[in-house]
């Protein structure tokens, strides 16, 4: 079994709200190698999202990541990088996205790009900066584990650890 991960949350201001849980949190982590979360020590949820530009990230010592409360309800079309659609988690395109898809997104590319921070890439770099994986090398991770992880269905009734159903996406279309 893998060894706890320490959990911080801070009540969120505003309107903003946690679209996801330490709980969800673990169950990624669950469905991933132990070595490839090895370093994480903490998750902290606070609300420092800037606006809402800010969904995630991860201290300097690459030890712990923070996850962002956000608006209740908000399009993340801007956040996508190439290769993403809306439709990749659940939503459609130029439309405020349904919290399903939100907390896909959140879990499935922002946790999983912030896992990506932790990975060591040079472990002779001098300096912690070069050690770990910069923004392309921590996407392209996060991209990687979410397509392995959705490559195989996974039992659990909450529908935000699959990838959108055909009725999901035809649902989106009418």
């Amino acid at each position: 079994m893998a060894r706890e991960i320490k959990f911080t949350i801070k009540p969120p201001g505003g309107d903003r709200v946690y679209h996801i849980s330490p709980e969800d949190v673990r169950i990624v982590l669950g469905r991933l190698p132990a070595d490839v979360y090895a370093r994480l020590k903490k998750v902290h949820f606070n609300d420092r999202s800037r606006g809402g530009h800010v969904f995630g990230y991860t201290n300097c010592r690459r030890r712990e990541i923070a996850l962002c409360s956000l608006p209740p309800r908000m399009s993340l079309r801007t956040a996508l990088v190439k290769g993403q659609t809306p439709e990749l988690f659940g939503a459609q395109n130029g439309t405020q996205w349904p919290t399903l898809a939100i907390r896909r997104y959140l879990l499935y590319d922002v946790l999983l790009h912030e896992i990506g921070h932790l990975q060591i890439i040079d472990e002779q770099a001098k300096g912690e900066f070069h050690k770990f994986a910069r923004e392309a090398k921590a996407q392209e991770f996060g991209m990687y584990w979410c397509a392995r992880l959705w490559a195989r269905p996974f039992d659990h009734p909450d529908p935000v650890h699959n990838p959108p159903t055909k009725d999901e996406i035809r649902a989106l279309c009418s």
